[in-house]
């Protein structure tokens, strides 16, 4: 039987440190509400992000991904935001190729002083992905966890 916390959407906002996790620490500071379905993960910037990290995400039972990096132009290291959004981009495609919606990933560009900013598309994101439905990748996860727990 599932509990409440299971039945709960996750959604996992990859943040790089300089821009949009900044933001999200600045939320924080002013008390700023987002829902608790948001789950940071820091990177040092998003062009470390790579498709297969986020369909990692995705097969281990998120319902959504969300990347935050700097405002364009004003990547940290040069254009890694930008190189991220290319890959995102593809990943959507890919996304819609295999039948999964492509709306449960996406990217946003954030400055450090947008606190308010990160508190809206977080609700944005969670309010997407509660109309999306969980995702097909958690319904697997948890019918593998069955098969194995009973051989």
């Amino acid at each position: 039987m599932m509990n409440d916390r299971e039945n709960a959407f996750h959604i996992v906002a990859y943040c790089c440190h300089y821009c949009a996790y900044a933001a999200a620490d600045l939320a924080g500071v002013l008390r700023l509400r987002y829902p608790a379905e948001i789950k940071i993960v820091e990177l040092p910037c998003t062009g470390r992000i790579d498709a297969r990290e986020i369909l990692l995400t995705l097969e281990h039972g998120a319902d959504g991904v969300m990347i935050a990096g700097c405002l364009e132009g004003d990547c940290h290291f040069q254009d890694g935001n930008i190189n991220a959004r290319r890959r995102i981009e593809r990943l959507k495609q890919t996304l819609s190729e295999i039948g999964m919606d492509p709306g449960r990933i996406e990217m946003y560009n954030l400055s450090s002083a947008q606190g308010n900013r990160f508190a809206e598309v977080a609700t944005e994101m969670t309010e997407r992905i509660i109309e999306l439905g969980p995702s097909p990748f958690r319904t697997m996860v948890r019918i593998e966890d069955a098969v194995e727990s009973n051989p």
